[in-house]
């Protein structure tokens, strides 16, 4: 992959490349270019001033085993197609539906999975101008329009979900900071609506409708300062999860509209969210370009993913590859011939390594051996990344087996530009539960005292080996010279935590010695590259009665050095404009960027009837 290794040069042309596969554990995910979908000239989409390009699927249920079907908007226009994934290249000359708006563009869109058939389909179309529209593609029909006098609200509607598990209810958020909800089977007044409250809280307030008959909306949210960007039902519906403008996630208690918890983003706000599968964990991203992980349990964020150079638009757990295993997980990223070797390395390890967390794990806890959850992001950086989410991130203050010694092997390779290196340099702790272990793990931090990895100072500096991330094991309430020195001292040193085993174990001692007086350093300037971002203009644009001085470093907003600091597993340039749309589906995940163009990824072997069709070149140009 020595275009690869260029780019991370800060070379030429390459930089530009668009990628067309890259390699994980699982294997190798392939894009497959007949499976492209788009308006059906395939033209890039002129997309300055148009709302996000957005993808929605449903299964129909259909006899033929050929159910699924997705909707997209690219402009003012509206498609929904029979979507077939790795089966079959994409016919694009027969669309189902199609429907161009005049005055309003849409913006969002969400089917109703529990009454879909093959007849009919229940699809909710959010708009620009604030409406929203129930129709159903498949009859071709449009049953009703909500807000239709903007007399409700008159922004832009930012995100439209179904109630989970109600074949009438439906949720709009707006971006001027309310969520409204509506039933399908009551008539919205021909006057404003008059509110009156139902329940107040910190930065936010319900509202119902007061009115003689039901009408819509039933309820309105009014949630923190500014746009509210997205929503998200937890997987049992219970719980909302919004993120806004103002850079707060907060999650309430659906039914009973109470707040459970909160979260500050580092800077600016926060532009998207998802739970994962088990509703144990909420990742949000945003104008910080950082994911950040945030537990449901302890309230409190659990880490943060640094790896897009802009904001990140859309995050999504990957509900097939989030696993609970029995074996230790592998990560990789590199060539394929790096790969082989790796595996050949892995080998030797794994059995004692499993037989040993076995025992322990059963010994000691009732946890399941292994956890890993996998969740993606896309930015307006053009870049796809993938994370893991390991245990070592999860449960810090679990003992770690001595011989996981190469689990998690991250960028064993030169990564793509901007893509952090966890490299570390230090070998014995000095505290005795984990002594000479070099600890895997995307970054095997304690909640105490994590430490970040050090970041490369600017896009185009390529780090081979980065500095320690260094880590104690020493709880709050019994802090060592270590956990109390402010983070630089050399007592950190003494019990730090090697996580970047692979790199780790070519080292020579001469060379370890000579990382190790690097190492204050480089983690003074660690955050040069977040920081130099424009985040001080960000905060001038956000308005927030809360002063951002004033969350960092509680709770809501842990500093970067408190809390782990992963790196993705993966992160690469798939698209020429900024990315709106990334789902994971069983057999592949799917894509989107602002011009258009809805790509088809195929996982690991699922590559199907398309591995035998001549892979030419897109006409749309966004694959090389």
């Amino acid at each position: 992959m020595l275009n690869s290794k260029m780019a991370a040069e800060g070379g030429g042309k390459e930089m530009n490349e668009i990628k067309t596969q890259f390699t994980t554990r699982e294997g190798v995910y392939k894009l497959l270019t007949h499976s492209e979908y788009s308006r059906p000239n395939r033209v890039p989409f002129n997309s300055q001033g148009s709302n996000p390009v957005k993808v929605s699927f449903v299964n129909v249920n259909d006899q033929s085993g050929n159910g699924d079907r997705i909707c997209f908007n690219v402009g003012r226009e509206l498609y929904f197609y029979i979507y077939k994934g790795v089966r079959k290249a994409a016919d694009l000359s027969k669309p189902i539906d199609k429907r161009i708006y005049k005055g309003t563009q849409p913006t969002c869109h969400d089917f109703n999975h529990l009454t879909a058939t093959a007849e009919s389909v229940s699809l909710l179309v959010g708009f620009s101008a604030g409406q929203v529209q129930l129709i159903d593609p498949i009859k071709k029909e449009t049953s009703k329009l909500f807000n239709e006098e903007r007399l409700i609200d008159k922004t832009r509607v930012t995100c439209v979900k179904w109630v989970p598990g109600s074949e009438s209810l439906f949720l709009v958020s707006h971006a001027s900071g309310n969520m409204y909800l509506y039933n399908v089977e009551h008539t919205c007044g021909t006057t404003a609506p008059h509110y009156q409250v139902l329940k107040q809280g910190e930065n936010y307030s319900v509202h119902t409708c007061k009115s003689k008959s039901t009408r819509n909306p039933l309820l309105k949210w009014t949630v923190g300062e500014g746009a509210l960007n997205e929503f998200a039902f937890s997987p049992d519906g219970k719980f909302l999860a919004c993120v806004s403008q103002d850079g707060f996630l907060r999650v309430f208690n659906f039914d009973a509209v109470e707040l459970h918890g909160t979260m500050k983003s580092y800077f600016g706000g926060l532009l998207c969210v998802c739970w994962s599968p088990d509703g144990k964990y909420i990742v949000a991203g945003g104008e910080d370009d950082l994911v950040t992980v945030w537990s449901f349990l302890d309230c409190r964020v659990i880490a943060r993913g640094h790896g897009h150079k802009s904001w990140v638009s859309v995050v999504a757990f990957d509900h097939y590859t989030t696993s609970v295993e029995e074996s230790d997980p592998m990560e990789f990223s590199g060539s394929d011939e790096d790969f082989q070797d790796q595996m050949i390395h892995f080998g030797r390890d794994r059995a004692n390594s499993t037989q040993s967390r076995l025992s322990k794990r059963n010994s000691t806890d009732s946890r399941p051996v292994s956890v890993t959850y996998r969740f993606g992001s896309v930015g307006q950086d053009t870049q796809l990344c993938l994370w893991d989410l390991t245990e070592d991130i999860l449960f810090p203050h679990l003992p770690l087996s001595r011989t996981r010694t190469h689990t998690n092997v991250m960028n064993a390779t030169s990564p793509p530009v901007g893509a952090t290196i966890i490299t570390n340099a230090s070998s014995n702790t000095t505290n005795g539960n984990n002594s000479g272990a070099n600890t895997p793990g995307i970054n095997s931090l304690s909640a105490t005292l994590p430490r970040s990895n050090s970041l490369p100072h600017s896009a185009g500096t390529t780090t081979t080996t980065t500095t320690t991330t260094t880590t104690t094991t020493t709880t709050t309430n019994n802090t060592n010279k270590a956990s109390s020195g402010g983070g630089i001292g050399s007592g950190i040193m003494d019990s730090a935590i090697a996580t970047g085993v692979s790199k780790f174990a070519t080292l020579s001692l001469h060379d370890r010695k000579e990382r190790h007086h690097e190492k204050d350093h480089k983690r003074n300037h660690s955050m040069g590259h977040i920081s130099s971002k424009s985040s001080d203009k960000l905060n001038l644009l956000t308005k927030t009665k809360t002063d951002p001085a004033k969350t960092l470093g509680t709770l809501l907003c842990p500093r970067m050095e408190e809390v782990p600091l992963l790196e993705p597993l993966i992160c690469k340039k798939i698209a020429h404009e900024r990315l709106t749309v990334l789902i994971f589906l069983e057999d592949c995940l799917v894509t989107a960027c602002q011009e258009g163009f809805i790509c088809t990824w195929a996982r690991p072997g699922k590559v199907g009837l398309l591995s035998s069709q001549n892979q030419a070149s897109s006409p749309s140009g966004t694959v090389v």
